[in-house]
């Protein structure tokens, strides 16, 4: 069983982000589990935790860390990340030089009303990524325009088109992940 992290970088409840990770999960093939690690009970992160680290960031990064690969769907917020996203990356890199990110393959999507979905967040994402060590798929790259009606409330992607690449996308982040788990063999 090949088990797949999603992190949305939304709290709303009403994220059009988490709505799409939940229908790329469900496009996910047998043999393959997507499970959420949420990011919301995560306090803003100071290095005075570092000396006593709390429960709640042991227990984010060992979440991290037990999954084979992670998809970051995530909204665009002034032309960055939103920074309770930032904040999960901050927690997972601590204490210093503890990437829970490290050697681990991580692929980055966005939806949004906008017809550039999530680009320059994207970009920055895998910035700050890169620098936890984590091994970022660089294509193809995932921006979703969310229209009204593209995904349903059972998660059903309506559009043939969008359905066909969220699946070739998925086909190519678990191949990253297969070519990984089989490099550290």
């Amino acid at each position: 069983m090949t088990k797949i992290g999603y992190i949305v970088g939304s709290i709303s409840s009403t994220s059009l982000n988490r709505t799409l990770a939940e229908a790329l999960a469900k496009l996910a093939p047998e043999g393959v589990e997507f499970e959420e690690i949420a990011i919301k009970d995560l306090p803003f992160y100071s290095a005075d935790y570092d000396a006593e680290f709390p429960q709640v960031g042991t227990d984010f990064k060992n979440h991290i860390e037990s999954v084979d690969g992670i998809v970051i769907v995530t909204p665009e917020y002034n032309r960055s990340i939103p920074g309770v996203l930032k904040n999960a990356i901050e927690w997972a890199s601590r204490p210093y030089g503890s990437f829970s990110f490290g050697g681990k393959p991580v692929a980055v999507l966005g939806g949004s009303p906008g017809a550039i979905g999530t680009a320059a967040a994207q970009q920055h994402l895998k910035a700050v990524l890169s620098h936890v060590n984590a091994i970022v798929m660089g294509q193809p790259e995932g921006f979703v325009q969310v229209a009204p009606g593209l995904i349903t409330d059972d998660r059903e992607i309506t559009n043939e088109g969008t359905k066909a690449f969220l699946q070739s996308y998925l086909d190519a982040f678990l191949g990253l992940v297969a070519r990984v788990e089989k490099a550290n063999a």
